[in-house]
């Protein structure tokens, strides 16, 4: 047996025993380990009421409430709907996760450094609001496990998922997640962009593209720059009225279509999927990164912008949080970069460089070419 294999059977076999355990806490040398442990795994057990603190006080407007002055929970229970008790059961408990900071001299509560935070970040609200799906999706995680609790709710939510035809779909049934991404994305965005130069870049498709947000943030980057959206038809016709509300649609041009049976557009020296390949299974992406590749001119670049698993900084992101999500969506799994520079290079791209971005917690970024054509001479 490899040494780090039998350490760690060591190690565990140490770590299981109640004994052991005992004897941790009361070593002067060891008992900050063992606190840390036993406070780790009680944050496991806790973690779920944790989330519904957090979803509680976005659902009832509570940062919103404290955005201005701090409240007392009198005053606060009056603005969103609670009893007194209530509201300071909610803001006593949202003091150890940083939501709050707590004023002794006046009884009242501020924003804290999290919830500040929180506060300014739209994108992480909007997917703070819609955890509801998962957390019902998880209310009964071993049914989710074993596939046998029936359709999920975040697979009814996300229409395309859960449809046969997703291109058939309505208006109406895209209208709901396409607000979701819309508001959700402005930082993936931003983070894309600030690593990639788009400098050489004359003509961006932007792949699963929703409502065009990608396409917008890369116009307003780079007024040189034209882009194209592809993606189902009912989305494409939100994209279509937001691109015209934001006054771009001379430079962003938007085709409606279902990309695992049509062609994409063809010409772009830059094609994008940004948040795309996770939500589908491993046939479904080498299927769209052919495309993509078929699309793409020679020596023309994609992009892949995702939530890597195996993320040093952002370990639970990929495996933990995306892991049991696309388990309730229904399709999709989670990616390292290496997974996906295997894709890529099985679909016949080269040159994948995997570009470290200022918060990986959002996305990686993965850039890749389509091999330059090879001149043979005739002499």
């Amino acid at each position: 047996m490899w040494w780090p294999e039998r350490w760690r059977a060591f190690r565990n076999r140490c770590l299981a025993n109640p004994a052991f355990q005992a004897r941790a806490l009361s070593l002067p040398l060891i008992r900050g380990i063992a606190r840390r442990r036993a406070r780790e795994s009680f944050d496991l057990c806790a973690g779920f009421v944790y989330s519904q603190v957090l979803f509680a006080c976005v659902r009832l407007g509570v940062l919103e409430a404290l955005r201005r002055e701090p409240l007392t929970a009198d005053a606060l229970a009056s603005r969103v709907g609670l009893d007194t008790p209530a509201a300071l059961c909610l803001l006593r408990a949202g003091v150890p996760l940083g939501l709050f900071d707590p004023s002794d001299a006046t009884g009242s509560f501020g924003l804290g450094a999290v919830g500040a935070s929180l506060l300014g970040n739209p994108s992480a609200l909007a997917m703070v609001a819609h955890h509801d799906l998962l957390y019902a999706d998880l209310a009964d995680p071993v049914a989710l496990l074993r596939r046998s609790g029936g359709p999920m709710r975040l697979q009814r939510f996300w229409a395309y998922a859960a449809d046969a035809a997703p291109a058939a779909v309505s208006t109406e049934q895209v209208a709901a997640y396409s607000r979701l991404m819309s508001a959700s994305q402005p930082m993936v965005h931003e983070t894309v962009l600030d690593v990639v130069k788009l400098g050489s870049c004359r003509l961006l498709l932007d792949v699963g593209g929703g409502e065009g947000a990608f396409a917008i943030a890369a116009a307003r980057r780079d007024p040189r720059l034209h882009c194209q959206v592809f993606d189902l038809p009912p989305v494409a016709a939100l994209a279509r009225q937001r691109v015209m509300r934001e006054g771009l649609a001379d430079r962003i041009e938007v085709h409606g279509g279902d990309f695992l049976a049509d062609a994409l557009p063809a010409g772009a020296d830059l094609l994008s999927f940004v948040r795309v390949l996770h939500d589908h299974d491993d046939e479904v992406v080498r299927q769209l990164l052919r495309a993509a590749h078929d699309a793409l001119p020679p020596g023309g670049r994609l992009l892949v912008a995702e939530p890597f698993a195996g993320t040093a900084s952002a370990p639970r992101v990929g495996d933990a949080y995306f892991g049991l999500y696309l388990m309730a969506m229904g399709q999709g799994r989670p990616r390292t970069a290496a997974d996906y520079a295997r894709l890529l290079q099985e679909a016949g791209f080269r040159g994948v460089r995997c570009i470290p971005t200022s918060l990986p917690l959002a996305c990686g970024v993965l850039l890749a070419n389509r091999p330059p054509r090879l001149i043979v001479s005739s002499s």
